[in-house]
């Protein structure tokens, strides 16, 4: 039989199926069984059509054989098989695909879901065989045909001897070299994995067999019900559980596919299962862990859903269909209606696929804000593992996902000393508060102690504690929660004062000119300024801050790596109601010169109350103990 040349530049082509498309070798077995799936798809729909094929949904499969002695492998199925024209059409042609132009013939028709639409998943044989035989036997026809090649160089059509409809795919797989192995696909246990991976929700079963003459080296040779074991064991679950009605499945039955799917060992906080149609058809079912990943907060963790197209997996991890800020829940997607490029691998950025994220998005933040409103304690252990990542995502991304997110946030409150919603907090708001007022500490401990909170808890007002590093950051990319402004503790202008108030504050100032620019003058750079408080009720001293830039940011950016560090315009405030400052009055007007030391001393003192570093200890330290000599 004369060998006949591939078309359309197919030689170049095909090097690129083998060398280039494809990641993973053992994507070929996925292509095979999903264009046997397809095969078996296209009888089927024509006996629900014609209804004289005489055949039910049961007697369908699709059966893998292994022959490692001579290095076989054989893919059969009992679907509509090939005509010698389709052969030549089909498989003569590279990116010809019978399974497209079937579904375009039948696009108007219900219940059409064909996987293998793009004519090059069968190539991907060559990434593992040298030479691969398809023997074919159309449905109803009288004859069959075998298709052979070696590569590139081309093909041989002729007619063969076949009993059944259907085709029987076989390969003639690789000898290993020092970089491949391709005993692997030879051994049947690997073969199963492989299709539990990414074909264990095809519809069909699909069973092993293997002759008893070889059974892996080993088997107990008085058994001899395990040939029959071999021949019949299906590998493939055929029935997803999201496909499965809700009524169907049970809490048990989500917690045990969930720990065993993603590899955890406790059953997920939520769980959330839900099938869209219309625009965007889609199943889902998605998990919120109970606990974050060990390396959740790091490099090394990798989000993303897994992607199923019709039951069989594309990509395992699809970061596309999850936002940074929901990058904990793991799940599935499974949709007919994603266009997928050549190799299955990789997904196009098309419409679809953006309708679905956006979905999974808002179903997501349903979900989570029904937990925080009917299972407050569930919410809360996840908002101790996860609410970290919330408010990065709030912060991230110049703020575009803050308006999704504002209603999911939990702080801890200085009046009700538990956590919060920022919804509670503004529904607790007494009528003449303006701001939603905040300080940032490590802990609640030393927040709860700053002298700042002191006139802002004298009036009553409640205080959000923050004590991340990212909520001051997430706060000033809010701006506002239902139409409250927010406002630091340490802010300069706290809106607590009346025009009365502020009028006595600024002539006690003026009266102290020269007193608080001589302690100015000693500090140097070190502040913006220094003026006498109104916030300041016990305590002798604090720092504030002026511009966008607070004390609490400088802090947590400074710890980042980099050369860049960045200080915030400083203000240190002075108690005018304290001894201390009636000490420095005196002080003032005999000596001038401690009124310096003093001023490195409170302005030391206030930044060892922010938590700040000093700059000097021992010079700190040495003036302490110059003052307690003092006679």
């Amino acid at each position: 039989m004369e060998t006949k040349e591939f078309k359309a530049e197919s030689k170049r082509l095909l090097d690129l199926m083998i060398n280039s498309i494809y990641t993973h070798r053992e994507i070929f077995l996925r292509e095979l069984i999903s264009n046997a799936s397809d095969a078996i798809d296209k009888l089927y729909y024509r006996s629900l059509t014609d209804g004289n094929t005489g055949l039910s949904r049961d007697d369908f499969s699709i059966r893998l054989a292994v022959d490692k002695e001579n290095r076989i492998f054989t893919i059969q199925d009992n679907g509509c098989g090939m005509s010698q024209e389709e052969l030549e059409n089909n498989l003569g042609t590279i990116a010809r695909s019978g399974s497209l132009q079937f579904k375009q013939e039948n696009e108007t028709k219900e219940d059409v879901d064909i996987i293998g639409q793009f004519g090059v998943g069968f190539y991907s044989a060559f990434m593992v065989a040298s030479c691969v035989t398809v023997e074919s036997k159309q449905f109803g026809s009288d004859t069959a045909y075998r298709w052979e090649s070696h590569g590139a160089d081309g093909y041989v059509i002729e007619p063969c001897q076949k009993e059944e409809h259907g085709t029987t795919i076989t390969l003639k797989i690789k000898e290993n070299t020092e970089d491949d192995n391709y005993d692997e696909f030879l051994d049947p246990h690997r073969i199963s994995a492989i299709v539990k991976k990414y074909s264990d929700y095809i519809r069909y079963p699909i069973k092993m067999d293997m002759p008893a003459s070889r059974l892996k080296e080993g088997c107990p040779e008085d058994k001899p019900e395990y040939e029959q074991y071999l021949q019949n064991e299906t590998l493939n679950s055929m029935v997803p559980i999201w496909k499965k009605m809700k009524s169907e499945v049970t809490d048990e039955d989500y917690n045990e596919f969930y720990k065993e799917k993603f590899f955890d060992y406790e059953n997920p906080a939520r769980i959330i299962h839900s099938s869209t149609e219309g625009s965007a058809t889609y199943q889902a079912l998605m998990f919120i862990p109970a606990r974050a990943p060990f390396n959740y907060y790091s490099r090394d963790y990798e989000k993303g859903l897994q992607l199923y197209a019709s039951g069989v997996l594309i990509m395992e991890k699809c970061a596309d269909l999850l936002p940074d800020c929901f990058s904990f829940v793991k799940g599935l997607v499974d949709s007919q209606d994603l266009s997928l490029n050549i190799s299955r691998e990789m997904l196009q950025h098309d419409r679809q696929l953006k309708l679905i994220a956006g979905r999974l998005e808002k179903k997501i933040h349903s979900e989570l804000l029904s937990m925080l409103q009917n299972e407050r304690e569930k919410y809360e252990a996840f908002y101790k593992n996860f609410g970290l990542q919330l408010k990065y995502g709030v912060y991230g991304d110049y703020g575009a996902k803050k308006d999704l997110l504002s209603d999911l946030l939990l702080f801890y409150s200085s009046s009700e000393k538990k956590l919060v919603t920022l919804s509670e907090y503004v529904g607790r708001m007494k009528e003449s508060q303006k701001y939603i007022y905040y300080a940032c500490g490590d802990t609640v401990e030393k927040i709860d102690r700053l002298p700042q909170t002191e006139l802002v808890r004298d009036n009553g007002y409640e205080i959000l504690y923050l004590t991340e590093d990212v909520d001051e950051f997430a706060l000033k990319m809010l701006l506002e929660f239902e139409k409250k402004e927010f406002r630091s503790v340490s802010d300069s202008d706290l809106g607590l004062e009346d025009e009365k108030e502020k009028e006595q504050a600024k002539q006690k100032n003026e009266e102290n000119k020269d007193l608080l620019s001589c302690m100015k003058d000693a500090l140097k750079d070190k502040v913006k300024d220094v003026r006498l408080s109104s916030r300041l009720k016990s305590h002798p001293v604090c720092l504030s801050s002026q511009g966008a830039l607070s004390l609490e940011m400088e802090k947590v950016l400074n710890t980042m790596p980099g050369d860049n560090k960045v200080k915030a315009e400083r203000v240190l405030e002075i108690n005018a109601s304290h001894p201390v400052f009636a000490s420095m009055q005196k002080l003032f007007e005999s000596d001038q010169e401690k009124i310096k030391t003093y001023a490195d001393l409170l302005y030391t003192q206030a930044l060892l109350i922010e938590g700040m570093p000093i700059e000097d200890p021992v010079k700190f330290s040495n003036a302490i103990c110059d003052l307690m000599a003092e006679k």
